[in-house]
């Protein structure tokens, strides 16, 4: 991707974050971006071009963000601990990449096969996890997405909670939600059960 790009995306993020979708404008990209607002249209064919490839320009972001520390000669569990607190990290930090997420998540969806796929390659890491974790035995043999949104998810949405001051959770209670979510996908023995 060129510099110039880069920076148009980057300054779109940024003022997404701060403005929502009504307020922005090119014109104030163009500004943020230190850029001509003919330049723009060298790179997008118009806004809706540019919140699209913004939408993936955050979609990649985030899940970078989440694989941040992830190494594959960790445990399953040393794996799963660094993602789940990587997802609770980027929601609680609330950067422009977390709100724009959010806001981009909040919109209605749209029939968009390109779009999908694409957010499935960016996330490709973290379902092949879940799909070692199936394949090892550990986890339950769910699709990946299910395990991801009863494995995962749920720190998002915690952190989101503790962000608006619904819930307060300290060290001990972080680590007391991560295990209920390695719990909530793993696969238990039958002799386990039955104690």
């Amino acid at each position: 991707m060129s510099d110039k790009k880069t920076q148009i995306l980057e300054a779109t993020e940024h003022l997404l974050a701060q403005h929502g979708f009504d307020r922005l404008s090119m014109q104030m990209v163009a500004n943020e971006a230190g850029v001509a607002a003919g330049t723009i249209y060298r790179y997008f064919s118009d806004k809706n071009d540019l919140l699209r490839q913004l939408r993936l320009h955050v979609v990649r972001n985030c899940a970078s963000n989440i694989m941040r520390g992830f190494h594959d000669d960790m445990s399953l569990h040393q794996q799963f601990v660094t993602l789940w607190r990587n997802a609770w990290d980027l929601t609680i930090n609330r950067d422009d990449n977390a709100i724009n997420r959010e806001q981009f998540d909040s919109l209605p969806q749209q029939e968009n096969g390109e779009q999908r796929m694409q957010e499935r390659e960016a996330f490709a890491p973290i379902h092949a996890f879940f799909e070692r974790g199936i394949a090892s035995g550990t986890f339950k043999p769910l699709s990946t997405d299910v395990l991801s949104g009863i494995g995962i998810e749920p720190a998002i949405c915690l952190a989101r909670k503790q962000v608006q001051g619904i819930i307060t959770l300290d060290a001990t209670g972080i680590d007391d939600a991560i295990n209920a979510c390695w719990d909530a996908i793993c696969l238990h023995k039958e002799s386990e059960l039955s104690q």
